[in-house]
């Protein structure tokens, strides 16, 4: 638990003593008007001002919540008496709480990492905020003071995690405590100032069901991929960016067996598995001096050394593509992946792309080979003009004839049509192509009725 989340649990309790503490502030998008934001932001910097004249702004975090808290409110006191100033005990919360985020949080995008609803938070320059929302983006009214208070706050997110952003190193990866993925981005490569943008999980975690419910796949399909991880298939996830691919995998690793050996690889750690027998890695950029990079290859070669039952990858992108593949075929069933791709079809193909990436010169057949020997399924998953997102096809690979990988889909979404309101309309589908992988599956004691294969709507 942060800071600012034990610092919130405080006020809470103290509330019940001070009433007037328990407001936490501001919701998203009820920004003050332009005086009383100026009037805020300058008493704020009063209040910083005096806390630093006792604490040194790196030790903070490690202040605790009730010591920091009562600093503020001290700070404020005497500066209330000092400019002999009235202030309701709203106004004075509110102060409370913005000073709070400023000086261990996330500033003005705190409420906005409060709402659940939000998937994505898109910072273009201190006073232009969008957030995604359901699937669709959204400007809001939440703003910073100016590009330095933005930076400020970059500042802190990469911090926190032992990396650095400035001039020489203008771009960085993070995340928050959370999980959630962060991207910065300052000049001189963002020209209108400094960019950061926020992936967040909405909570769905290992659930599965809320996915059936929000319609992203039937209960026929989650009893597929149940007997598909149970059975140790190798499977892989595809999907343009945004559409839930480390969602959809977070939640089908919940079919993994608790008495297995898990590890994930990863570039920004977002996996998170449940059972208890999981190691996590994490790649690792040079520095600035260009040394110190571990990179997902590095780490995939060292994890085959660490006895693993099943290895996750977060996302393939690179010269890793080729020892995954390797150990896929070679002993490590049931380990999943996922990719960037517009299709399952595409999604080979840009494995393919990746093995020339590692400087290994192989025929056209071989990448093939190789793909067909260790990827069984491809689950595709997409993000439609509603928000909606659906898993479109669950496909097979079924072997290689000549140069051509053969596949089957197994299930699908056929779109139909779009509602007066604009909500895709469509219906889930088994293809009638029964899998080839039934009798594996009913060996493993996942007994599946000829009826999930048949031709019928789901």
């Amino acid at each position: 638990m942060g800071l600012i989340d034990r610092i919130r649990e405080t006020k809470t309790e103290r509330a019940r003593i001070e009433p007037s503490l328990l407001k936490l502030g501001p919701v998203a998008g009820r920004e003050p008007v332009s005086a009383e934001r100026e009037l805020f932001e300058d008493l704020k910097e009063q209040v910083q001002e005096r806390i630093f004249q006792h604490t040194e702004p790196a030790k903070l975090e490690e202040t605790g919540p009730s010591d920091l808290l009562k600093q503020i409110s001290e700070a404020i006191n005497e500066i209330i008496a000092q400019e002999k100033l009235l202030l309701t005990d709203a106004d004075r919360d509110r102060l409370i709480q913005l000073t709070i985020n400023d000086m261990v949080g996330l500033g003005p995008l705190e409420p906005l990492l409060q709402d659940n609803e939000i998937s994505d938070i898109l910072v273009n320059g201190y006073a232009e905020t969008y957030i995604e929302r359901r699937g669709k983006l959204v400007k809001t009214g939440v703003r910073f003071h100016d590009d330095a208070h933005l930076l400020r706050v970059i500042n802190r997110i990469v911090a926190r995690i032992g990396r650095r952003i400035d001039e020489a190193v203008p771009m960085v990866d993070a995340r928050l405590p959370d999980g959630s993925r962060v991207n910065a981005v300052i000049g001189p490569l963002a020209i209108d100032g400094p960019t950061l943008s926020i992936r967040r999980f909405l909570g769905f975690g290992n659930d599965v069901a809320q996915l059936v419910a929000r319609g992203t796949l039937t209960p026929e399909m989650v009893a597929f991929m149940r007997a598909a991880v149970g059975s140790r298939l190798n499977i892989l996830i595809s999907g343009g960016t945004g559409t839930g691919k480390t969602t959809l995998l977070n939640c089908f690793s919940s079919f993994i067996p608790e008495d297995e050996r898990i590890i994930t690889i990863e570039d920004a750690a977002e996996l998170k598995l449940q059972q208890p027998h999981v190691v996590r890695l994490e790649s690792r950029p040079a520095n600035v001096e260009g040394k110190g990079e571990v990179t997902q290859r590095e780490l995939f070669k060292n994890t085959l050394r660490m006895r693993p039952d099943r290895i996750i990858v977060g996302e393939v992108r690179g010269a890793e593509v080729l020892e995954m593949l390797q150990a896929m075929s070679t002993g490590h069933d049931g380990s999943m992946a996922t990719i960037h791709a517009n299709t399952p079809r595409d999604s080979l193909g840009r494995l393919e792309m990746m093995m020339l990436l590692t400087g290994i010169s192989l025929p056209e057949v071989a990448m093939r080979q190789y793909i067909v020997s260790a990827i069984n399924l491809v689950v595709h998953i997409n993000r439609f003009s509603d928000g909606s997102r659906k898993v479109v096809k669950i496909a097979e690979i079924t072997g290689i004839e000549t140069d051509v990988v053969l596949m089957q889909d197994l299930f699908e979404f056929v779109r139909t049509g779009l509602s007066p309101t604009g909500k895709v309309v469509g219906e889930f589908r088994a293809t009638g192509v029964r899998s080839k992988y039934t009798e594996k599956m009913m060996a493993a004691g996942y007994p599946l009725s000829t009826i999930e294969f048949e031709k019928q709507s789901a």
